[in-house]
């Protein structure tokens, strides 16, 4: 597949996984909203599709590996995204409950206080925790025993969930700010934002993998 801006941005993370790095930088939203064109999504955000094809040809040429997700056995695809991304979401997302609880408890009083941001990631703990127990427990053991193009409906419930977690990911962006630490924060308060910034990125490469690649082949096989 060649660098086109009228592919969609879902294709051409696809094609070319590290795509995903510059379009988080810049933005744009390659999973819930990868349908649409390169092209389309830039001019919507000001940015030069040509530059942005730029850095993803500059990425790319220095990949040693060049075998993609969309290469290997879904067997081992369900593996990584388990291992990968289940697990870690598990760990992180109490920790950063927790943080969240602690800047908004000792930092109560300034007006940069991102208010509200623990509660609503204690609210997106708990979604995210059902949804990843109905992939391990339903939909994942149907993939890896090739019944995926059976799996239409449980792929819809999940994707319906991904939506929802995008829009998790857009409200904790406004509580915190977009990220960004103010002159006043402590050393906590800047650990958070970050690991906000990594989480983001993290659930984007997460869902990417899910929506463009795992489903649609499921669905193909068998």
């Amino acid at each position: 597949m060649i660098y086109d801006p009228n592919l969609t941005l879902a294709e051409l993370a696809v094609a070319h996984p590290l795509a995903s790095r510059v379009f988080h930088r810049e933005g744009l939203d390659y999973c819930c909203g990868g349908k649409r064109s390169l092209e389309e999504a830039c001019r919507e955000r000001g940015l030069a599709s040509a530059t942005i094809l730029a850095e993803i040809e500059s990425l790319e040429s220095g990949r040693a590996d060049r075998l993609s997700w969309a290469e290997r056995p879904l067997t081992e695809l369900v593996r990584f995204i388990v291992d990968r991304y289940h697990s870690e979401l598990r760990l992180e997302l109490p920790e950063l409950v927790a943080l969240a609880e602690k800047v908004e408890d000792r930092h109560a009083d300034k007006p940069t206080c991102p208010r509200g941001l623990a509660a609503h990631l204690g609210q997106v703990h708990e979604a995210v925790l059902s949804h990843l127990a109905k992939e391990e427990e339903i939909l994942f053991p149907m993939i890896v025993a090739g019944l995926g193009a059976r799996a239409g409906s449980p792929i819809e419930v999940m994707e319906d969930e991904h939506l929802e977690h995008a829009r998790n990911l857009r409200r904790t962006r406004e509580l915190a700010h977009d990220f960004v630490p103010p002159a006043e924060a402590c050393t906590t308060w800047q650990a958070l934002y970050l690991r906000l910034d990594n989480l983001e990125a993290e659930l984007m490469e997460h869902i990417h993998l899910e929506n463009n690649v795992l489903y649609p082949r499921a669905l193909r096989a068998g």
